[in-house]
């Protein structure tokens, strides 16, 4: 972990020339972050790990001598150091990554896609974003609590998206929707959350910050391990009782209403507060839409996406909770929620699967 002050010392692991340079470009971008070196293959990094110890690691998933895994792994048993996996963008590479998450890996990006410039503009954005919340994430016993990231990037609300609430508290006259946001450690937070409600729990909506096809695998996992039915969700998809949807990644989601039941809407859109999807575009749809019949939950993440959007939720007449700063591995997105007045209970997070249950029941 940097101390307060000093850069971000990176190093990069990537069998591919181009994309170690493109990414020490993207990376080299933000002035609080230096790319310290850069190695072909797992063994190379070893050496250089003795030599200095990096705040971070880039890793890729498939490279010559030693797969990525399996170097996560070692680092994970004997260093740990924040761990970002970069992979293409593959299907099959999204199974593979749902290890290295297991294994303690803290995020995920996608290998920067060269010569296509708005695409390395946005991916820059997030590859920056989620080096830095690496290297405030909590390994261990060792936690810090995470500022909103700063970045060359302008950072749009969710005006960009949709208007905000008209202010007026809709009536609690329809089954609670819980929706949830994370970032950050938010993959296996998630995890613990969801094994803990039984099948019969209210619809659930999700943003996790993630990128395209992991989603999809994200879900197939939890799916396999969870009493409650999840999926990816897909336009249109009604939000029911006993069924989680996951927004899938690079596509912002809404909660729609219809009469007395819910849906959601998967649309393309600009990056909000640097993310797509965003929290902050689904937590202000869950206001406009659902008001005092919705529940917003804001995980373990990093930066400020969903703080706004938290705090129109509560103003809408929604039940609001924070995970708490101990059980975060990044407490940046919840501390910026509970700044922004948006926040009813701050609680751990082996807590919150029964705070969602105890307000189904007061309903």
């Amino acid at each position: 972990m940097p101390l307060p002050g000093k850069k971000i010392r990176v190093l990069i692991i990537d069998d591919s020339a181009s994309v170690r340079q493109a990414l020490t470009r993207v990376l080299e971008e933000d002035p609080e972050i230096e790319v310290m070196g850069a190695a072909s293959d797992p063994f190379m990094a070893a050496r250089k790990i003795q030599e200095e110890i990096p705040d971070v690691i880039t890793l890729d998933v498939e490279m010559p001598r030693m797969d990525g895994i399996t170097f996560l792994r070692k680092i994970m048993s004997q260093r740990p150091i924040p761990v970002v996996m970069c992979s293409s963008l593959t299907e099959e590479g999204s199974e593979t990554l749902m290890q290295a998450l297991e294994a303690g890996a803290v995020d995920i990006i996608l290998k920067p896609r060269i010569g296509a410039a708005d695409h390395l503009a946005e991916s820059g954005t997030r590859i920056r974003e989620a080096v830095k919340g690496a290297a405030v994430a909590r390994l261990g016993t060792n936690r810090r609590a995470a500022a909103a990231p700063s970045g060359p990037s302008a950072k749009l609300t969710a005006d960009a998206v949709l208007p905000p609430p008209s202010g007026r508290a809709m009536a609690k006259t329809t089954e609670m929707v819980a929706c949830i946001g994370a970032s950050t450690g938010g993959t296996e937070a998630l995890r613990v959350l969801l094994e803990q409600l039984p099948a019969n729990s209210p619809g659930i909506v999700i943003v996790q910050h993630m990128p395209e096809k992991f989603t999809a695998a994200f879900a197939k996992r939890l799916n396999s391990l969870c009493e409650m039915e999840v999926k990816e969700a897909v336009h249109g998809d009604p939000v029911l009782r006993g069924h989680v949807l996951i927004a899938p990644g690079d596509r912002h989601m809404m909660l729609e209403r219809q009469g007395a039941r819910y849906h959601v809407a998967v649309r393309e859109g600009p990056l909000v507060s640097r993310h797509r999807p965003s929290v902050d575009v689904l937590f202000r749809s869950a206001a406009r839409a659902a008001g005092g019949n919705a529940m917003g939950v804001i995980m373990t993440g990093m930066g400020d996406d969903g703080a706004r959007g938290m705090a129109e939720m509560h103003q809408a007449g929604a039940y609001t909770v924070a995970q708490d700063e101990a059980s975060s591995v990044v407490f940046g997105m919840p501390k910026e929620a509970i700044a922004h007045g948006g926040v009813d209970k701050i609680l751990p997070l082996d807590q919150i699967a029964r705070e969602i249950l105890a307000a189904d029941r007061r309903r």
